[in-house]
C-alpha cells in the first residue's frame, strides 16, 4: 500500500491512482491516521519515480552492490537481466509465503540466495558483524540486497557493506542510514545509528578500528539498547511508520 501507483519494476503495485483512491476512502472511513502514513509515504516514492535517477530509484551503491525493498519474482527477472547473481535476504521469514516465493524464482533464475537476517530495533551482535564482513568477502557478486521496505535494515547493511568492503570511513557508511532510504533516526530503528556514533565517541577517540572495538567488552549489544533508550526522546510517529 505505501507504494501502490509505483510501477512493479520498482517495487510498487502498479495501481491506477482511481483505484488508489477508492483504497485510502475505506481505510480512511476506519482510521484517518493510517491513511496518512501511506500518502506522505507514496507522495516521496513518487517523487523519487518521476524525477529520480535510475540509481537512486534502485538504491545502487556500486554496480556490484544494489538494494532494494523486498523484490516479486518479476523483478527478479528483471534483476537477472541486469547482471545480478546473488540476492540476500536480511529479513528471515523462512515460513512466510514471500521468502517461498523468493527462493522459488532464485531457483528457476540461477540466482544465489542468502539468507542473513538482521533487525532494525537491537544492536547486532558482534558475531552478526563479522559474519557480514566475512560475507561481503565471499558472496558473489553483483548483489541485490533487501528487508522489506529497503529502509532500515538494508541500511545497516549497506553501511556495514561501504565500510566492511569499500574501505570507507565510519561516517561515510552512516551516509547509508539516511531518510534519503526511508531510514528513520528518531524511532527504535535510530539505535543503528547509535551503534556507529557510540564507535565514534568511545572507540575511535582509542584508535580502535571499528571491527576491533566490536571485540571489546564495551560492545554489548544489550549495554547499547539501554543507552540508546535512556539517551533519547524517540518520535512515536517514526515507530508506527510501517516499513518492517
Amino acid at each position: 500500500m505505501q507504494c501502490a501507483t509505483i510501477g512493479q519494476e520498482y517495487g510498487g503495485l502498479g495501481l491506477p491512482a482511481s483505484t488508489y483512491a477508492k483504497i485510502i476512502m475505506r481505510i480512511s472511513a476506519a482510521w484517518m491516521a493510517l491513511s496518512g502514513i501511506f500518502n506522505s509515504h507514496l507522495m516521496m516514492a513518487a517523487a523519487v519515480e518521476r524525477f529520480g535517477t535510475e540509481a537512486q530509484k534502485a538504491h545502487s551503491l556500486p554496480d556490484e552492490f544494489v538494494r532494494s525493498n523486498q523484490p516479486w519474482p518479476h523483478q527478479l527477472r528483471a534483476w537477472k537481466r541486469r547482471g545480478i547473481r546473488t540476492v540476500v535476504n536480511l529479513r528471515g521469514g523462512f515460513d512466510a509465503s514471500f521468502h517461498a516465493l523468493e527462493k522459488d524464482a532464485c531457483a528457476a533464475l540461477g540466482m544465489t540466495l542468502v539468507n542473513f537476517t538482521l533487525t532494525s530495533r537491537d544492536a547486532p551482535d558482534r558475531d552478526q558483524l563479522h559474519a557480514a564482513k566475512t560475507l561481503f568477502e565471499t558472496i558473489e557478486y553483483p548483489i541485490l540486497i533487501h528487508c522489506k521496505s529497503g529502509a532500515d535494515r538494508a541500511s545497516l547493511f549497506s553501511a556495514l557493506y561501504v565500510h566492511f568492503h569499500l574501505g570507507g570511513d565510519i561516517p561515510t557508511a552512516l551516509r547509508q542510514l539516511d531518510i534519503r532510504y526511508l531510514h528513520l533516526k528518531r524511532g527504535r530503528t535510530g539505535i543503528l545509528d547509535y551503534v556507529f556514533e557510540l564507535y565514534l565517541a568511545e572507540g575511535a577517540p582509542t584508535g580502535l578500528t571499528f571491527s576491533e572495538w566490536i571485540d571489546t567488552p564495551v560492545y554489548d549489544p544489550a549495554r547499547i539498547k539501554a543507552a540508546y533508550r535512556a539517551r533519547t526522546k524517540r518520535s512515536v510517529l517514526a515507530d508506527l511508520v510501517p516499513r518492517e
